[in-house]
C-alpha cells in the first residue's frame, strides 16, 4: 500500500519550546487517519508542515514522494483550517469562484462543482446570503466546499466538527466516508474523539510534542469494554 503521507523522524521548535520532537508517521492512500491530542500536543505544528509553510528541523516529510511546497504536490491537497477568514462581502458562490480561480479551474467546472458541494454542505438555502451574515456552523461547512472544491487526493482538515449542528455533523460524516469509498485520503485533527472512533481507520495521538500512540482504531477500542475517549484520558494521564 503506497503512502501519501510520510512523517520521517521530524522534529521543530519555536525557540527553547519542543513543538515536535523526533515524529514519525504515514498515511497511505484511501485511510482515514485521527490525528488527536490536547491543545499544545503538535497537531498543528506537524499540519503546517505537512502543508509546506515552514520546513522541520530535522528529518524528512513527503507527500506523494514529492516534497509539500511543491505546487504540483499542494494541487492534491484540500485544505480546511481551524478558524478561516473570508471575505465578508461575498458569498459562497463567489467565494468558490475565487478559490477555483487560484486553483486553475475552468470557469464551467468551478460553477459545476461549486452547486453541487453548496447542495452537499446543507448551504443551498444561503447561497445568495453575504458570509458576513453565516453562522460558526455555516462557515464550517463553506470551509469544507472550498477544500473540496478542486477534487483533491489528500484532504486535511483541521477541527472540521467545531461548531456544527447534529445534522450537519452527520452529513459531514457521510461526506468523508464517502469520499474514501472513492480512494480519497484524509487526515483530520480534532478533539471530537466520538467522530474519530466512528469515522477513522486509525487514530495517532500526540503529547507535548510527541507521538504516544499510533494504532488502528479496532485495535484500541476492541475489548467491547472501552471506548477512544477513555484511551485518550489514560494516555494523556500516563507520565
Amino acid at each position: 500500500m503506497s503512502s501519501v503521507i510520510t512523517i520521517d523522524h521530524v522534529s521543530k521548535s519555536y525557540g527553547t519550546c519542543n513543538a515536535v520532537s523526533d515524529l514519525t508517521l504515514s498515511l497511505h492512500a484511501g485511510e482515514i487517519l485521527g490525528f488527536l491530542g490536547a491543545n499544545g500536543a503538535g497537531k498543528t505544528t506537524t499540519i503546517k508542515m505537512l502543508l509546506g509553510f515552514f520546513s522541520p528541523d530535522s528529518g524528512q516529510i513527503s507527500l506523494f514522494g514529492h516534497n509539500p511546497s511543491d505546487a504540483s504536490t499542494r494541487q492534491r491537497v484540500g485544505f480546511m483550517p481551524e478558524t478561516a477568514y473570508y471575505y465578508p462581502y461575498l458569498n459562497i458562490r463567489e467565494l468558490l469562484s475565487f478559490y477555483g480561480g487560484l486553483c486553475g479551474m475552468s470557469s464551467s467546472l468551478i460553477r459545476q462543482r461549486s452547486e453541487d458541494l453548496i447542495a452537499r454542505t446543507g448551504l443551498d438555502h444561503a447561497k445568495k446570503r453575504l458570509l458576513k451574515t453565516y453562522s460558526k456552523g455555516m462557515l464550517q461547512r463553506a470551509g469544507i466546499a472550498q477544500a473540496l472544491l478542486h477534487d483533491p487526493d489528500l484532504l486535511i482538515l483541521d477541527e472540521p466538527f467545531t461548531g456544527l449542528d447534529p445534522l450537519a455533523r452527520i452529513q459531514l460524516r457521510d461526506l468523508i466516508l464517502e469520499l474514501k469509498t472513492k480512494g480519497k485520503t484524509i487526515l483530520f485533527s480534532s478533539h471530537e474523539l466520538s467522530e474519530a472512533e466512528l469515522m477513522c481507520d486509525r487514530v495517532a495521538i500526540m503529547k507535548n510534542g510527541k507521538l504516544v500512540l499510533a494504532k488502528p482504531v479496532k485495535e484500541v477500542v476492541c475489548d467491547g469494554n472501552t471506548n477512544l475517549e477513555r484511551i485518550f484520558l489514560n494516555v494523556l494521564q500516563a507520565p
